[in-house]
């Protein structure tokens, strides 16, 4: 089957791919991606994409190394940065690390990866990085 014809289409198979992963549809996100891959093999968004896949699975490991490769092709990729920030900030012992990646992001030029970025230092300051108290001390 030729590609060819459906190569104007990628940006709606990329689009349509990230709203099947926030609508936690796993294998029409795959397909979706695989089919914006097909149609924009050296384009790094679709990448991009299975790595947010595997990150809203939180399958950590697996997202931190797609979003490195992507970063080794594309080192300016700040939504891949952002994205690898986000994950390490989640592992153990990674709050320094991701903190230290969002605090890069955050100087973005897109203001909605900047945004991304202050509210992912946001949430690893009051919920990650916080110590547990005592039981029936919640503030």
């Amino acid at each position: 089957m030729s590609w060819k014809k459906y190569t104007d289409d990628y940006a709606l198979f990329l689009e349509a791919g990230y709203i099947a992963v926030n609508q936690a549809d796993e294998d029409s996100a795959l397909k979706l991606f695989k089919a914006a891959e097909l149609c924009q093999p050296d384009n790094t968004l679709p990448k991009v994409g299975f790595g947010y896949l595997h990150l809203h699975k939180l399958e950590l490991k697996h997202a931190v190394r797609v979003f490195e490769e992507v970063l080794a092709k594309e080192p300016a990729n700040d939504m891949a940065k952002t994205l690898l920030g986000i994950c390490i900030s989640m592992m153990p012992d990674g709050a320094e690390k991701g903190e230290s990646i969002l605090k890069q992001t955050r100087k973005s030029n897109n203001e909605e990866i900047s945004q991304l970025s202050t509210t992912a230092i946001d949430f690893v300051e009051r919920f990650v990085k916080r110590k547990p108290g005592p039981a029936g001390k919640n503030k």
